[in-house]
Formats: C-alpha cells, sequence, structure tokens
C-alpha cells in the first residue's frame, strides 16, 4: 500500500500561510525566544479572559514548572488518574514528591472524582485531574474538593485546548492550567506547550523558572535566586502556533463532525464501547476511541496489526500506568485501579484530525467490521 493512502490515526494540519510565516521567522534570524513568543502569549491571554500565559517547550514542562511554582517537592503528595500519558505522573517524581492514583470513572474515562477524597492526607498538596482525549474533568466538583481541602488544582488540559466548561473556555478559569502544542494536538506548536497563571506575580515567578532563574537588572546585569529549567519556546514554533491559533475554532468544529459521523455510522453489533457521545459539545474531540470487546482485548495487536494492512493506523492512548515496571516498583500491582486497567486494556484510537474526509471514517468503520469479523 502506498504511503499516500495509508491513513494516520492524526495528522497535524499546517497551511501555506503558516509555512511560509515559519519561513520569514528563519530568515528574520530571531529563531529562538522572542516576538513571535510575545505574540503568541499575548493571542493566548486574550482567548483566555485576559489570564496571564506562558509558553514552554512542552506540556510535561509546564506541569513539572507548576509544581515547582506551588512549591511542592519531597513529602508531598498529589492525586491524579493512571490513565494518562506518563508525563503526568512523571513530573510528581521529578520534584521529589509522591503520585498518588485515583481510578478511572467507567463512563467519562476521567479522573473518579467521587474516589478523591478518600485519598486525601495531611501530605496532599495538589490535584492533577486530566481531561482524557479532550472531554474534560467537572471543574465544579474538583474545584470544591480543592476548596475543602486547601489544595492547589493544576489541569492537565494537554488534550482540551478548545473544550469548554459550563459555558466557559477551559483555560479562561480555575487555578493553574497546563496546554500541550505537541504535533499530535489540536493546536500545535511541533513541540511546546503553555501554563495559564492567575496573576502577574505567577507569571513573573514561573518566567524565572522556565529559564534558568535568571533576574535581569535595569543596569544591563544580572542575578539568580532561585534554581530554573531550561524550558524556553522558540519563535520557529510560536510562529506555527499563532497560524494553528488563527483556525482553532474550524478545526474543533470538524472533529466535532467527524466524530458525530462515526458514532453514527459505527456498527453497535460489533460490541464496542464508543467514548462518550458529548451531546453538550464540552470537549473538542482530540481522540476517538473505542473500546474493544473484552473477548478481543487479549488480541489488540492482532487488531492493530490488521487494521494497518488496510491502510489504517491505530494507537493506544492510554495503557494504565501504574502497571509499568516504574510503579510496580513502588508498590502498585494488578487489580489496584480495575477501571482504568479495563479501559487501558481495550482502548484503541482511531483517526481522526481535521483534514479527514467524511468517507474516510466510513473506510475506518468497514475496515472495523472486516477486522473483527476476521478475528473472531
Amino acid at each position: 500500500m502506498s504511503p499516500a493512502s495509508f491513513l494516520p490515526f492524526t495528522r497535524p494540519f499546517i497551511d501555506e500561510r503558516t509555512i511560509a510565516e515559519v519561513g520569514e521567522v528563519l530568515r528574520s534570524g530571531w529563531i529562538t525566544t522572542g516576538p513571535r513568543c510575545q505574540e503568541l502569549e499575548a493571542a493566548l491571554s486574550k482567548r483566555l479572559d485576559g489570564r496571564p500565559v506562558r509558553l514552554v517547550n512542552s506540556g510535561t514542562a509546564a506541569l513539572e514548572l507548576a509544581l515547582r511554582l506551588c512549591g511542592i517537592g519531597p513529602g508531598d503528595e498529589v492525586i491524579t488518574t493512571p490513565l494518562s500519558w506518563v508525563a503526568t505522573a512523571n513530573v510528581v517524581l521529578a520534584v521529589g514528591a509522591t503520585p498518588v492514583f485515583v481510578d478511572a470513572e467507567a463512563s467519562t474515562r476521567n479522573i473518579d472524582l467521587s474516589l478523591v477524597e478518600r485519598a486525601i492526607t495531611a501530605r496532599t498538596r495538589a490535584l492533577i485531574p486530566v481531561d482524557l482525549a479532550g472531554l474534560p474533568v467537572d471543574r465544579d466538583r474538583v474545584d470544591a474538593i480543592a476548596r475543602r481541602h486547601g489544595l492547589r488544582v493544576i489541569e492537565d488540559a494537554a488534550q482540551s485546548f478548545g473544550a469548554r466548561w459550563g459555558g466557559r473556555e477551559i483555560g479562561s478559569f480555575g487555578d493553574l492550567v497546563s496546554f500541550s502544542f505537541h504535533a499530535n494536538k489540536n493546536l500545535c506548536t511541533a513541540e511546546g506547550g503553555c501554563l495559564v497563571l492567575n496573576n502577574e506575580v505567577e507569571a513573573r515567578r514561573f518566567e524565572k523558572l522556565r529559564l534558568q532563574g535568571v533576574i535581569r537588572l535595569p543596569d544591563g546585569s544580572m542575578d539568580v535566586e532561585d534554581w530554573g529549567s531550561k524550558a524556553n519556546l522558540t519563535d520557529v514554533a510560536a510562529a506555527i502556533g499563532l497560524g494553528q491559533l488563527r483556525r482553532i475554532d474550524e478545526f474543533t468544529a470538524r472533529r466535532r463532525a467527524l466524530a458525530e459521523r462515526y458514532l453514527a455510522r459505527w456498527d453497535a453489533s460489533l460490541g464496542f464501547e464508543l467514548p462518550p457521545a458529548d451531546a453538550a459539545q464540552h470537549g473538542n474531540w482530540h481522540m476517538f476511541q473505542p473500546l474493544l470487546p473484552r473477548p478481543l482485548a487479549p488480541r489488540r495487536s492482532d487488531f492493530i496489526a490488521a487494521m494497518r494492512e488496510q491502510g489504517i493506523g491505530v494507537g493506544v492512548h492510554y495503557p494504565a500506568m501504574h502497571l509499568f515496571s516504574l510503579f510496580r516498583r513502588r508498590g502498585h500491582a494488578p487489580g489496584d485501579f480495575p477501571v482504568a486497567e479495563d479501559i487501558g486494556a481495550r482502548t484503541v484510537t482511531l483517526p481522526l484530525f481535521p483534514a479527514m474526509a467524511d468517507a474516510d471514517v466510513d473506510r475506518v468503520c468497514r475496515a472495523v467490521a472486516a477486522t473483527v469479523a476476521a478475528l473472531r
């Protein structure tokens, strides 16, 4: 099968205007952090109700530096879900704290908020809710839990740029909000991310954290009072982000239309569990993830291989991370979080990106049906 006919599970869409603007940055000679980064931060802030936004070179960096901004470190605990990209827990380990997992909720696949409070201890300092596949966690319930227990909330909104809760865009309210702009995200800068902060005091502290702790003094000299990382974004990446931001609402609308077509065209007799229909359109449909019928779950690799033979890419997002060797060494075992384990064992990510045609969805649905028939 020719590469041109292969349908990946995701593909960024970079238009010619954006490509030309990247060329302008390269010709300018100012290719690291500069005016385009400032322009993108300002544009993101305007979209998010004027909140301070600071760019970094990955969503992972945004999460880690948010933890450091909150003073979280050794001896502290941070509650999150095991059903996420491993970065969500790795950043907690990076600052010396302990990730505490709470099982997922079967209906949304997000963290089960009814279980969170029983996981809170005297050492709990923060919550990291994750919007899996772009479907927002219930922000009202998260914030109520945080207020009752005096906790910071660092939203892992890596996948939910453009999603909404209660009529408001994710990032325009709440505590600290981290976005990823990785190549497979709804808004991409190739690599990158940002943190949305509460005020300019926090923003200035974050600026030091993202670039070696450096303070520029009026006389041209500098000082370093505290530790800092190396996490700044480039103007090359920011130029891509500006082009994406111009079209993000169009992209989100197209993703929703494609997801609705999947839901309408899907053969219910195949026995899959489909993702939540999201009739209220809270989410941005970052991914489309049906769950394999349980009898087929042990043959997921065969399902993926058979789909690839038909020219269709399939991903797995995500295995339940507490089953990774890293976390087994920390005492976790199968059975700890049964809902997350079940979802993680059966999930498959099917193609969904704005440049897809309606016919591509139909092709995927036919291929799924043919693959299931061959495997049964």
